[in-house]
């Protein structure tokens, strides 16, 4: 297996939403990119915010981008920050590191993308998109 399949991008959407509403979550925003950044799936739940679905874009998009976790991310950006900066400017902005954006990865480890997840807790978002990941057959790396 290399590439992810829609099937399995639905999956993880469905899974993670069937996950946060049994958790009584906050209303979430998931998005799922491909291992080449595109969109491969989202969902916005009713009642979220306009801005929650980019936030969800920027922690899968930042998973893909590094190759890492966003939790990876987000203490990569703390540790050091005038790095994290240019490159987040490279990116034009568009990498958020915050708990919640957990790479894909296959049984041989190899990285299919990343779900970005926003809307409740960083700890909720990411244990929201790693049950989907998990219900998609596919191992989830938070960072």
């Amino acid at each position: 297996m290399s590439d992810l399949t829609l099937d399995q991008a639905q999956t993880i959407v469905r899974d993670a939403l069937a996950h946060a509403r049994k958790g009584k979550f906050n209303a979430l925003a998931i998005v799922v990119l491909d291992a080449r950044g595109a969109l491969k799936a989202s969902a916005s739940e009713d009642g979220t915010s306009l801005m929650r679905w980019k936030v969800a874009f920027g922690k899968a998009y930042g998973a893909v981008a590094w190759g890492a976790g966003s939790k990876r991310i987000e203490k990569l950006a703390a540790d050091r920050p005038h790095f994290f900066g240019g490159v987040a400017h490279l990116a034009e902005g568009g990498i958020l590191p915050v708990g919640g954006g957990v790479l894909i990865r296959d049984k041989d480890n190899r990285i299919l993308g990343a779900v970005g997840v926003s809307g409740d807790t960083s700890d909720n978002d990411e244990l929201a998109a790693a049950t989907g990941i998990a219900a998609a057959g596919l191992v989830a790396d938070g960072g």
